[in-house]
């Protein structure tokens, strides 16, 4: 029986790994194993999205802290090196560009398992992004290359990546849309909050360039300010961005 092996790391993982995990329970000739990378790991970033995705209970749950890209690449890949031996799977499906998607990807490439990567091709010209170095490498290593769009193909192609293992597939974020779009429409998580509906500005921010800094953070809150004397702005939270508020004194 073939044994897919499917790392997830992030909320963008798990929103992604959905309708892949969906597809994937209508041939039960192929054994699928889940593995979280922990790379987002609490409540509000992890299991509330396995709750709501109705996500399998993943075979690993590893730890896998870094308080640095590095650092947290580092930890992804020791644990990896134990849970690869182990299950000698046929192939390891990656998923879009966080620091769990290259980890994976370069502990598979080393035990010589084929790679497969959902969200092939995508380029912002950044290489300042870590994503960014994430997509370019990852996509070097794969064997098969899942493409979303035409750019993805024409940015493969530009890198020397063409062939067989190329396939211009369609969009899974849509899949997940399409499945949970009625439950989404049900809910009001505004109400109470005097916000009236489709009248306030929606905006999330995390990216450390845009929110690491006292200057990057001066930015933000003054974007908010200009945008919020024209409608209210609806800010929620990442705990990226919560962290850094409160470390440079700017929460208030």
């Amino acid at each position: 029986m073939p044994k897919i092996l499917i790392t997830v790391g992030t909320r963008p993982n798990f929103i992604k790994a959905a309708p892949l995990l969906r597809a994937l329970g209508e041939y039960p000739h192929i054994q699928t194993r889940l593995v979280h990378t922990g790379q987002h790991d609490n409540e509000a970033m992890s299991t509330v999205f396995f709750q709501q995705l109705t996500l399998p209970r993943p075979a690993y749950a590893l730890s896998t802290a870094g308080s640095t890209t590095a650092k947290l690449t580092g930890n992804i890949i020791l644990a990896l090196c134990d849970v690869l031996p182990l299950e000698k799977p046929d192939l390891v499906l990656v998923i879009g560009d966080v620091t769990a998607t290259l980890a994976s990807a370069l502990v598979a490439a080393q035990h010589h398992i084929p790679i497969a990567h959902v969200e092939a091709g995508l380029r912002s010209g950044d290489r300042t992004m870590p994503e960014e170095i994430n997509r370019i490498l990852t996509d070097q290593l794969a064997s098969y290359l899942f493409v979303t769009e035409q750019t993805g193909l024409e940015n493969l192609q530009r890198e020397g990546i063409s062939g067989a293992g190329v396939h211009f597939v369609g969009n899974v974020l849509i899949d997940t849309l399409m499945q949970h779009r009625r439950l989404a429409t049900q809910r009001d998580p505004l109400a109470g909050r005097g916000i009236q509906s489709n009248q306030y500005t929606l905006l999330t921010m995390h990216r450390p360039v845009n929110v690491d800094t006292p200057e990057a953070l001066h930015r933000l809150l003054n974007l908010i300010k200009t945008i919020g004397a024209q409608l209210p702005v609806v800010l929620p939270l990442h705990p990226r961005t919560a962290h850094s508020l409160d470390c440079h004194g700017m929460m208030a």
